[in-house]
């Protein structure tokens, strides 16, 4: 009788509670205002995050709630909030999809890419040693577990090696 494997992906969310509570707390005062607006993701994080204003006082205040609701597994909010996050720091994921040489336009890359011949095994370590001195750790450790929940389908969070 043949046998059924079931593979589990990790979920957005879990990208953000491998964090800590003040890890995504400083992540959250991170997040660029008016790239927010130049990139067309406030007014989705405003309804995400309910809140009437997006600003860095409101984010600031609503961050253990927000916290609470991903520790919850909302994905639509983690979807958001990674957005709002990876926009604003998008001279950081630049630098990380050339080293790994992921074809792209200043950050952006086509979402149907496959991108298997790029993110071989090892990747996130490699990319975690080379830019963790360069770049703020959450926005980093988010992004390598953004990259892999996106591209290479990882099926848990990636935690560096000492």
């Amino acid at each position: 009788m043949p046998r059924c494997v079931t593979l589990t992906m990790m979920q957005l969310s879990e990208a953000f509670l491998v964090l800590g509570e003040e890890g995504f707390a400083r992540l959250v005062r991170r997040i660029s205002i008016g790239k927010l607006r130049t990139y067309q993701v406030y007014e989705g994080l405003k309804t995400r995050t309910h809140l009437p204003r997006i600003n860095t006082e409101n984010l600031r205040r609503v961050a253990p709630r927000l916290w609470t609701r991903l520790a919850g597994g909302e994905e639509d909010l983690a979807k958001e909030l990674a957005q709002a996050v990876l926009v604003s720091h998008l001279d950081m994921i630049q630098a990380i999809l050339d080293f790994l040489g992921v074809p792209n336009q200043n950050g952006f890359f086509d979402k149907n890419l496959d991108a298997s011949s790029w993110l071989t095994e090892g990747w996130p370590q490699r990319v975690w040693e080379k830019f963790h001195d360069q770049h703020p750790d959450e926005a980093l450790l988010l992004y390598i577990n953004h990259l892999g929940w996106e591209l290479a389908k990882q099926p848990e969070v990636f935690r560096p090696a000492a």
